[in-house]
């Protein structure tokens, strides 16, 4: 069992930057690969980004790539979202999620989420 509790949302300005973090409990967190989602008002929730459980494999959606940056620290047992020149449309509550298989960028795939953080990025 993994439990993941979300933190660092909060109002930026388009064009600022905000870390997120994920932190876990339990041993065997570095043995789960880490996921990123997002979930605006009314709309689906989307795949960020990913993490391999041991942190050297990393994929992006496309529309965050080349701005966000996902890293881990399994020593802390915590998963980074940086997360660099915000846009308005970035604007949602974001969550994390653990799942022990890699490349899943569906949330029926994972199989642990924590509460989510809220991001708003105004105009």
């Amino acid at each position: 069992q993994v439990q993941l509790v979300e933190s660092g949302g909060g109002l930026v300005q388009a064009g600022g930057s905000l870390r997120l973090s994920c932190a876990a409990s339990g041993r065997t967190f570095s043995s789960y690969a880490v996921g990123w989602f997002r979930q605006a008002p009314g709309k689906e929730r989307d795949f960020v980004a990913a993490i391999s459980w041991s942190g050297k494999t990393t994929y992006y959606a496309d529309s965050v790539k080349g701005r966000f940056t996902i890293s881990r620290d399994n020593a802390q047992n915590t998963v980074y979202l940086q997360m660099n020149s915000l846009k308005p449309e970035d604007t949602a509550v974001y969550y994390c999620a653990a799942d022990v298989t890699f490349w899943n960028t569906s949330p029926d795939d994972y199989d642990y989420w924590g509460q989510g953080t809220q991001v708003t990025v105004s105009s």
